[in-house]
């Protein structure tokens, strides 16, 4: 059968979101996205006479943003000059740093969704985030005080994180487990690795910091045969090959990720991985193939 022509207006229809859809994804009433297109201009960008109002992700993306800041106490006037404001250029770390050391986190998360929106997770990740956490480890190391903002810029990261790439839909239980082993508290390599999944339509258990092995043992029974498993670890302390041999003996697959693993005592069946990218190749085909 020959191929229909297609009308250009039609197929950029048929990508967009009615509005009922962009209310119930971002949790906001119809009423105020209508009020915010038509007081402020914050709407669909591509709309046309006669047509119905679609929205785009770019479109999904500033609302979001807007959100971000009229529910952190900005006035929806405030938050609608702000998000219209360019996107930042990629890796641009000073207006992140400015507003994380002003606390001002409805800023800083702004910031951040939208540059995972324009460039990606591995690029937030690789050239905003890590090089803001260097900068003030840097002014630490010289005696500054901001411990709390680096706390601060770490809750940020992963309020944009789950903000900008929600878990995809799934009908089974995921493939991929996320955990940081017994007493390891830092969790949001593994927040921005669940989310650089999500970007990928992957789905992922994230079970967070601290997590015991036999809590990993209690997760393999509810998950499908022959999962894999990525278990963090910052520093020697927590590097447990406990955790590992409790996953590789339900049949897991185990990547280990993070610095701590690097002077183990690994068994043979368990890989590292050095980075956000390997860690995808890694993972991807699981779930794939």
């Amino acid at each position: 059968m020959a191929a229909m022509p297609i009308d250009p207006a039609s197929e950029l229809d048929a990508t967009g979101f009615p509005i009922g859809t962009v209310a119930e994804r971002i949790g906001i009433p119809t009423a105020t996205l209508r009020s915010w297109n038509q007081r402020y201009g914050i709407g669909p960008s591509g709309h046309r006479p006669g047509r119905h109002r679609l929205y785009t992700e770019a479109d999904i993306a500033v609302l979001e943003r807007m959100v971000v800041l009229v529910r952190a106490g900005a006035s929806p006037a405030r938050a609608a000059s702000s998000v219209r404001a360019p996107a930042p250029a990629e890796g641009d770390i000073a207006p992140l740093l400015t507003a994380v050391f002003a606390l001002d986190s409805a800023r800083a998360t702004s910031l951040l969704m939208s540059h995972i929106r324009t460039f990606g997770v591995i690029s937030t990740w690789n050239h905003l985030c890590r090089p803001a956490f260097a900068d003030i480890m840097h002014r630490q190391g010289a005696g500054e005080g901001c411990i709390d903002v680096e706390h601060l810029l770490s809750w940020c990261i992963t309020s944009a994180l789950h903000r900008a790439l929600p878990p995809p839909p799934s009908t089974e239980p995921a493939a991929i487990i996320l955990a940081c082993t017994s007493g390891e508290a830092h969790a949001l390599p593994l927040e921005t690795l669940r989310a650089a999944l999500a970007e990928r339509a992957t789905p992922a258990n994230m079970l967070g910091p601290d997590v015991p092995a036999h809590a990993l043992a209690d997760t393999l029974t509810r998950t499908p045969p022959h999962p894999t498993v990525v278990l963090w670890s910052q520093q020697d302390s927590t590097a447990l090959t406990s955790a590992v041999r409790t996953c590789t003996e339900a049949g897991a697959r185990v990547l280990l990720a993070g610095p701590g693993w690097a002077d183990a005592a690994l068994p043979p069946d368990a890989t590292t991985v050095d980075d956000l990218e390997s860690t995808l190749r890694q993972l991807i085909p699981v779930t794939t193939s």
